[in-house]
Parts: structure tokens; C-alpha cells; sequence
């Protein structure tokens, strides 16, 4: 009787044997770097995949690119150019210079505006409106506002870039902070084509003075020979031919600047403002031009046909620096 064989695990061979290999040895089979690596959730290694470009949309309307000047160096001309309506002088090419001519001779032109935020601070700069619906010979109509020279706020900064715009007109130099102290600015005013807007587009600078001189009497009347008089005479101004004797007599009043917007000359602007200052510079005294009681300090060709109009003879020349 045969016996059976019965097959055990421990009859089989070495080759057939399986083995798994520890724990310690599978992670020391393998570089240290991935050994410590765990693995990781398939989210994650799809985040880590870097997502596809979006393409990117070409706009058609593409950007304007600014449009460069040639300059040209040119020996026999000049790159200075004056302007014929403001006077200025500025260069031809230079951004800079073109800017700065651009908006000074749209001031003198048509004027600064005068808006809301204006108006409203007349209360608390404690300007004045002197006169209203005053007609000029073209028949518009506009208004006067005296205002302290050394006001703040929005009024202040708009006088300070209109009196620079006035200095480069008349070639003038900037005014002190004493001069500013004892003066006063008068203001004319005519309605723009805005809704409630204005434009400044007169302006004189009232100064309180003491002493002034006398105007010869050649610089209103034929011109005669003012050196053979027997008084002695002081040359203010070589082009306009002004001389002034040279005692210092008694003058409440200076003015110191004038200014009227090309657009508005010849209008009676300039007229009105003086004779509004005359009426209200000083408190309850009206002063009169033909006594000797106003004085100009600067003479332009246009302030000498104001002066022989407005002042019938009677204005008088002082020094603003030494008043």
C-alpha cells in the first residue's frame, strides 16, 4: 500500500520560494531622496502639472506711438522765436519752452477763469465786489471785485499766477512782500460762455504811497525842449521820452501794475478799474487824478495814452521799490 505524499510548503524548493523583502531593506535598496518621500494623493500631482498658456488676444486697435520731431541744426537761423501777440520770446522746439508759451499767451489773450470755487471764498478772503453790471464800450457788462494783495486760499492762488503772467507781459519785476502788504488788487470781471463762470480780464495793483513826481509837461503836450527849462528834470524813460521833475510831492496812491487782455483793450477796462480804486482804495475819500493825487510807476507806450486820457495830466510818477 503506498503512502501518500503529501506536499508542504516547507517541500518546495529555494528557487521557488517568493520572498518579501523587509521593510528595512526596501528603503535602504533606493537613493535617501526618495526613500523619505511619501506618496503623494493624485489632486496633488495633478496641481503640480503645469497648466496649459492661455492665449493671449491680440487687440487690432493698436496703441498710438507718439510722434517724434526731427530737429535740424540750422547756423544761419535762429531757434529764439517771439511771439506777436504776447511778446514773448521762447525757443522753437524745446517742449518745455513751447508749453510755457502756450498757456502764457492764452492768458493774455482771453484772460483766467473765474468759478464757483472763486465766488465762494469771496466771503471768507473778504473780497469785495465793488461795482456790478459795469458797460464797456462794445456794450458787455461786467463787475469789479477788490480783494486784499496777499489773500490765501483759492483766489490767492489764482492772483499769484495771474500777477507772474502780468510780470512777463510787462517785463516787469516780481513784486515784495512789503508792496503786496500795503496793496490792493481790483479785479474785472465779464461772464463767460460757461454756465456760471467768468473771466478775469482786467487787472490793476493799488499800492498805499507817500511822495511821487511830477510829470514836464512835455510828455503830454508838444514835444518841446524839456532840457532848457530852468527846473531840473529826471529821464524816467528813454523810449517813451518821460521826464519828471524831480521833487517828491505828497500822493496817496500808486499804481503799480495794469493789465487788459488783448481781446478787451480799448475797451474801457482799464478806465473802470482805476476809477473804481479811486472811489474805494482809501475809506471815505474820493481821490481825483487831476489834483496830482494817483501816480503810475511804470510806463509802457500804452500806460502813456492812459495816463494823458484817464489822468488828464495830472498822474504822477513814483518809484515803487523806494515809495
Amino acid at each position: 500500500m503506498s503512502s501518500k505524499v503529501k506536499r508542504t510548503y516547507a517541500s518546495r524548493s529555494e528557487q521557488s520560494r517568493i520572498c518579501f523583502p523587509s521593510p528595512s531593506s526596501t528603503f535602504s535598496s533606493f537613493p535617501p531622496t526618495l526613500s523619505a518621500k511619501r506618496r503623494q494623493p493624485f489632486d496633488d500631482f495633478q496641481s503640480q502639472v503645469a497648466a496649459p498658456a492661455k492665449r493671449v488676444k491680440i487687440s487690432k486697435n493698436k496703441s498710438k506711438q507718439r510722434t517724434l520731431k526731427q530737429l535740424h541744426f540750422c547756423i544761419d537761423q535762429s531757434t529764439v522765436r517771439k511771439c506777436t501777440i504776447c511778446k514773448l520770446s521762447y525757443t522753437r522746439g524745446a517742449e518745455d519752452d513751447e508749453a510755457l508759451h502756450r498757456g502764457h499767451c492764452a492768458r493774455v489773450q482771453r484772460g483766467m477763469e473765474w468759478g464757483k470755487e472763486e465766488e465762494r471764498d469771496k466771503t471768507s478772503t473778504g473780497a469785495r465786489e465793488i461795482a456790478d453790471r459795469v458797460k464797456l464800450k462794445d456794450g458787455k457788462k461786467g463787475r469789479i471785485i477788490c480783494v486784499d494783495a496777499t489773500v490765501g486760499g483759492k483766489i490767492g492762488s489764482k492772483l499769484s499766477i495771474l500777477l507772474k503772467t502780468i510780470n512777463v507781459a510787462l517785463s516787469a519785476s516780481t513784486l515784495s512782500p512789503e508792496v503786496l502788504r500795503a496793496s490792493k488788487i481790483y479785479l474785472f470781471l465779464l461772464p463767460a460762455m460757461k454756465l456760471n463762470k467768468d473771466k478775469i480780464v482786467g487787472c490793476i495793483v493799488a499800492q498805499r504811497i507817500e511822495k511821487a513826481m511830477e510829470v514836464a509837461p512835455s510828455a503830454f503836450g508838444p514835444q518841446t525842449d524839456v532840457t532848457s527849462s530852468s527846473r531840473p528834470i529826471v529821464n524816467m524813460n528813454d523810449s517813451s521820452g518821460l521826464f519828471c521833475y524831480p521833487e517828491l510831492l505828497p500822493t496817496a496812491l500808486g499804481i503799480s501794475r495794469i493789465f487788459v487782455t488783448s481781446a478787451q483793450r480799448r475797451q474801457g477796462v482799464a478806465s473802470s478799474l482805476l476809477s473804481a480804486a479811486a472811489q474805494t482804495f482809501v475809506h471815505g475819500c474820493i481821490l481825483d487824478p487831476k489834483h496830482g493825487q494817483i501816480a503810475f510807476s511804470q510806463t509802457t507806450g500804452d500806460g502813456m495814452i492812459l495816463m494823458k486820457k484817464w489822468g488828464q495830466g495830472g498822474i504822477r510818477i513814483y518809484d515803487e521799490d523806494h515809495c
